[in-house]
Formats: structure tokens, C-alpha cells, sequence
């Protein structure tokens, strides 16, 4: 595993004041105690002030989910706020930590063991140190729509504004939201921009030819199979969109980054970072950061790879690397091991140039916000 110099945990769940969480007089009200199961996957981008900005998705969980033999999950509801509600136990399977199965439906049917809303924490130039925690402008569910919750923030900025996709999960569908600023910290909700299992939305930091560019990644119980002899592996990969306004997108005729028939430690791909104009390996391209998932028990094995796309055409890809450059260190997450409840998975979210290195953003173990400082000449 490749070491760097500058690589720690800055953000965890016992930094978070639950006290002024959205959901604190919701679940008061329903008698429930809860706890943050992970404070992880940051968007990230850098404010005005120089500071750099971590949108951490907080993992709020109820401490007893089940009881008087229901399983019990948390919902925001247009009429009473935040409410549990119960399912019968014997129809869960609560194998997988972060959600739970209801079976009997005739299809796979989830519902999830906490629920997510977004919390801005301010930190240095240099992403190191805290330096405020902006409760005040902390965002959570505000329609049925999000009612299960608002994950894992992409921020992109272009000129003066700012723009976040965030995933919305419900009932209604599991689509990607649109929220943007002027300033990075106050944020105006702008609707739905891709519709039902449609998320991973990585917005490119910069036009081509008059149209933004984005990363996505649709979801699906299954996918048809390449030619036995292909390069290409069936499953989830990186596809890409096109949009005249940030509002109306148009799916790119040419498949992305897919996954390769000769590893199985990619089978599965999804976008990390959004994509950022720059040089490295000797090339001027947009640089992404993604995720590859080794199939491995429940959640799989996470790491982060990257490549770098063509500057007029996102669809080809001009340098990269077979080889992680990051993976989980359980180095970091060892003083932690009583919270632990998933391993092997570093989940990458933001980038930001700092002259002469990156400043990268994860969520390691979905637990933590882990910040990596990586060398520019690591990218050959």
C-alpha cells in the first residue's frame, strides 16, 4: 500500500453534537436515543476565504433499532417531522449493518438503519485543522422526496458558483438533488437533476464547449453481458451526461470508465472526486479520483484509483494507473475499533490543488472524513 506523508483523520463521529442535530426534538419527542454511526463522505471544496469546506454526511442511527420484536427505521414526514417507524422483525434481514431487507415484496425492498443529513465543517487551507462547525447551515431532509435521508455530497465550483449534487433516498426513488451557492456555505436547494438509481453525480469543474460535463452512475439489479472475449466487464461503471444548463441532462452516447474483464478488484466502478482540469503524467486532462469495489462478504473491498480524461473529449481516457493510490489504513481507524461495524473501505470525494500536491477528501470505513495530502508526482 502506497504511504503518504500527510494522511490522517480529521473529522469523526465524536466531534459531532448530536445536541443540534436536525433530528434532535423529532426523536426526543419518539423517546429514541440516537448515536452518529459515521460522520464520512465529504463533498469538499475551497471558500472564499482560502479555508477549505467538508460537506460530511452524518450518519444519525437509532442506539436500540429493535424492539418489542419490530425493527425500527427513521423517516421524515411533511406533517409531523421526524418519526420511527416499525417493521416486524421476522420479515428483516439485518445482516448488513447500514440497512436492512424486508422480504416478502417479490423484489428487493430496503429500508435503512439511520438517516443522513449533511453537516458543513469548516477546516484550514491546508484541510487539517477544524476550524468551525456550521450547525446553523447544516442540511436535512425538506420533502418526501428525502425522507430517508440526504448522502454523500459531490461539490463542484464553476466561476463564482457553486454546485452540490447530493443522493436523496426514499420510498418515491434514490435520485440525485441539485443544491447550489455563491459563497460555499449557504446553499439553496434546486431540485431533482437525475431520477431513480441514478447517483454518484460528479459535475466536471469547468465547461467544454459550452456544456457541462458530469460523471454518474446508474444502478440496476442486473446488466447484459459483453462478448465472452471482451476487455470489458458486465456491472456498474462510470457513465457520463451532458447538460446546456445544470437542470436538463442528456446521457453521453460513449460509455465512460468501465470495468476490466482482467481484474476482479474493479468489478465494480463508481465516481469519486469530481473531475478537475490539470497536468500530471505529462498531460494536461481532467484528473478523477473513483472508487473500484473487489467483491468481499457483505460491502466489498473500496479503494480509489484515478485517471486522467481528454481535455475536449471526457470519454477517452489518456493516462492512469491499474495500481490503488488509496486504500483503507486501518492504522488510522485503530483507535476506533469499538465503533467499527465496516473495514476495507476508503470511499473518495474531493479534491483540491495545492501547488505543488493534492488535497484529497474520503470516507474511511464510512466512519470518519480522512484527508490525504498526495504528491503531484505520484500521478505517472
Amino acid at each position: 500500500m502506497t504511504q503518504f506523508a500527510v494522511d490522517r483523520l480529521v473529522f469523526t463521529p465524536a466531534d459531532v453534537d448530536l445536541s443540534r442535530s436536525p433530528l434532535a426534538e423529532g426523536m426526543a419527542r419518539c423517546d429514541a436515543e440516537t448515536y452518529v454511526l459515521g460522520a464520512f463522505n465529504p463533498g469538499m471544496t475551497r471558500l472564499p476565504n482560502g479555508n477549505l469546506l467538508l460537506m460530511v454526511r452524518i450518519a444519525e442511527a437509532l442506539r436500540t433499532p429493535i424492539f418489542d420484536d419490530h425493527v425500527h427505521s427513521i423517516r421524515w414526514d411533511s406533517e409531523e417531522g421526524y418519526v420511527l417507524d416499525a417493521w416486524p422483525a421476522e420479515l428483516a434481514d439485518t445482516a448488513d449493518p447500514r440497512q436492512f431487507k424486508l422480504h416478502g415484496g417479490g423484489w428487493k425492498i430496503l429500508a435503512l438503519t439511520s438517516l443522513s443529513w449533511l453537516l458543513p465543517v469548516e477546516l484550514s487551507e491546508d484541510g487539517l485543522e477544524v476550524v468551525a462547525v456550521h450547525y446553523d447551515k447544516a442540511i436535512a431532509p425538506q420533502g418526501t422526496h428525502q425522507c430517508y435521508g440526504v448522502e454523500d455530497a459531490r461539490i463542484s465550483k464553476i466561476g463564482d458558483r457553486y454546485l452540490m449534487t447530493t443522493c436523496t433516498v426514499s420510498p418515491e426513488r434514490h435520485a440525485t438533488t441539485l443544491y447550489t451557492s455563491d459563497n460555499g456555505l449557504d446553499w439553496t436547494f434546486d431540485g431533482l437533476v437525475l431520477d431513480h438509481q441514478n447517483k454518484d453525480m460528479l459535475v466536471f469543474e469547468g465547461l467544454i464547449d459550452g456544456q457541462y460535463w458530469a460523471q454518474t452512475r446508474p444502478l440496476g439489479d442486473h446488466f447484459f453481458a459483453y462478448p465472452p472475449k471482451s476487455e470489458w466487464r458486465a456491472g456498474p461503471s462510470i457513465n457520463l451526461a451532458t447538460s446546456p444548463d445544470m437542470v436538463h441532462w442528456r446521457p453521453h452516447l460513449i460509455p465512460g470508465i468501465r470495468p476490466s474483464a482482467g481484474t476482479v478488484a474493479t468489478a465494480r466502478r463508481g465516481g469519486g472526486s469530481p473531475p478537475i482540469l490539470t497536468d500530471v503524467a505529462g498531460k494536461r486532462g481532467w484528473l478523477t479520483l473513483w472508487h473500484g469495489v473487489e467483491p468481499k462478504e457483505i460491502v466489498g473491498v473500496y479503494r480509489t484509483y484515478w485517471s486522467l480524461l481528454d481535455p475536449d473529449d471526457p470519454a477517452t481516457v489518456i493516462a492512469g494507473s491499474d495500481d490503488p493510490l488509496i486504500e483503507a489504513n486501518r492504522d488510522l481507524t485503530a483507535v476506533h475499533e469499538d465503533v467499527m461495524y465496516v473495514r476495507d473501505v476508503v470511499f473518495t470525494t474531493g479534491i483540491a490543488d495545492a501547488g505543488d500536491h493534492f488535497v484529497v477528501a474520503s470516507g474511511e470505513a464510512d466512519l470518519a472524513c480522512r484527508i490525504t495530502h498526495i504528491p503531484k508526482g505520484a500521478f505517472a
